[in-house]
């Protein structure tokens, strides 16, 4: 319970950090709170992980309030969750971590671009090639982020991993 509750915590801190860098496209980010999350899917399971993703979304909308942006990255965090808990329970061996991420990116920009144009009803979807490409780049550095993270906890044999 404890190491789920500091990956709730990092990642709200992350993505209170993230949210002061610029963005190159609207309502995106690189996503590196969802690193909180690939690491409860890979050393808890699918359902700890909903709870982290869930958990920090809310801590960011504590923080940073719970208007159209929080709205957006609940439905893409939950979203993510869903396809990367899907991705590595049934193709866990054909995808590495930064396959499953960039799953849960290419999620997240779709599910937001839907809300988008749902909560707006504005036309939004001139966007989707640049944010599916987006969403390569931003899953790729999320994986690696998470990977890295994954093998400093296994060596260090915290959450008993070896």
């Amino acid at each position: 319970m404890t190491h789920l509750a500091l990956l709730v915590a990092g990642g709200a801190a992350l993505s209170l950090l993230e949210s002061s860098l610029p963005r190159p496209l609207p309502w995106t980010k690189i996503g590196l709170a969802n690193i909180a999350t690939i690491l409860a899917l890979y050393l808890y399971g699918a359902r700890p992980a909903f709870w982290v993703a869930v958990l920090r979304v809310l801590l960011g909308g504590v923080f940073l309030g719970f208007g159209p942006g929080f709205v957006l990255s609940a439905g893409g965090g939950i979203a993510a969750w869903g396809v990367m808990a899907l991705v590595k329970g049934t193709l866990g061996d054909t995808f590495s971590v930064v396959g499953v991420s960039i799953w849960g990116a290419l999620t997240h920009n779709l599910t937001q671009l839907v809300l988008v144009h749902l909560l707006v009803r504005t036309a939004v979807w001139s966007l989707l090639p640049a944010f599916l490409w987006a969403a390569g780049i931003t899953g790729t550095i999320t994986g690696l982020g998470a990977d890295f993270g994954l093998k400093l906890l296994r060596r260090g044999g915290t959450c008993g991993l070896r």
